[in-house]
């Protein structure tokens, strides 16, 4: 279990959201806090990244509409309200945590609409560090379609260790129990359905006619083995789009990176931040 307690905010457009903190770092803690935005996959119990960044960092981890127990996914219709979204809960936690100007950090998903945010609002945060994102669409090599994968699939494509995968999706759940089975799909069909509505049929919101806005200095991180994203192709596509970004390529781990090697991807991203 990660070392972070949970808090509830209210936006003010109405949406309640669970938000995982770390805030007591060790000594020598940085003054810049960060904000993690979470992926397709949602935020698990387990969180060894986040982990190690809060030693050094405090770290606030929403949880997506959708995503948790609380309603108001339905409030989300499309890419702009994913960003106003992330910008509400950012600025509800400066009010609440007085800071200013934080490290944005996403994956996957969370990383597509951490850098539609740094686009659309340029300078606003201090440092972007977006691992496998999503959010780019390439003919040449098409992402695979997630909406039409039967849970065992999953694994596969998100981590390059299926075995683990398939025991961190499963949270520990039954799935010789038919209760058990009817929960995990009633929860990962309305997380798909909610992020559905940024990345379905593909991830394709123009974003690339954006990034050229970003100018937070920007670390991009890609498992060496991602399948969802396919490491070569889709990272060249990120660094063609934002000219300043640089790029750190982990081995040994796909999509999740997060969660096959996630002290190497809390190294890159503290070396970028500091």
């Amino acid at each position: 279990m990660s070392a972070s307690k949970t808090v509830a905010i209210t936006t003010p457009r109405g949406i309640t959201c669970q938000v995982r903190i770390w805030d007591q770092p060790e000594h020598g803690a940085s003054a810049v806090p960060i904000v993690y935005f979470h992926g397709v996959a949602g935020l698990f119990d387990d969180e060894p990244m986040l982990d190690e960044l809060g030693k050094r960092y405090e770290v606030y981890a929403p949880v997506w509409p959708g995503f948790g127990d609380e309603p108001g996914e339905e409030l989300i219709e499309d890419m702009l309200d994913f960003a106003l979204h992330g910008w509400d809960v950012v600025a509800r936690l400066e009010g609440d945590a007085e800071f200013n100007a934080p490290h944005l950090v996403g994956h996957g998903m969370g990383a597509m609409i951490a850098a539609e945010m740094a686009a659309l609002a340029p300078r606003q945060f201090n440092r972007l560090a977006l691992l496998d994102p999503m959010g780019l669409w390439l003919d040449s090599d098409p992402m695979p379609d997630v909406f039409t994968m039967l849970p065992f699939e999953f694994p596969e494509y998100l981590f390059s260790d299926s075995a683990l995968g398939t025991k961190l999706l499963a949270g520990g759940l039954n799935f010789e129990d038919p209760k058990a089975i009817e929960d995990f799909l009633v929860r990962n069909s309305r997380r798909l359905g909610t992020a559905g509505k940024i990345l379905f049929p593909i991830p394709n919101r123009r974003l690339s006619k954006r990034l050229y806005r970003v100018t937070d200095p920007t670390l991009l991180i890609w498992g060496a083995a991602d399948r969802l994203v396919p490491t070569g192709p889709y990272s060249a596509a990120w660094q063609a789009a934002i000219a300043h970004a640089s790029l750190s390529v982990i081995e040994g781990a796909g999509h999740m990176v997060t969660h096959e090697q996630p002290l190497a991807a809390a190294e890159a991203i503290q070396s970028h931040l500091e």
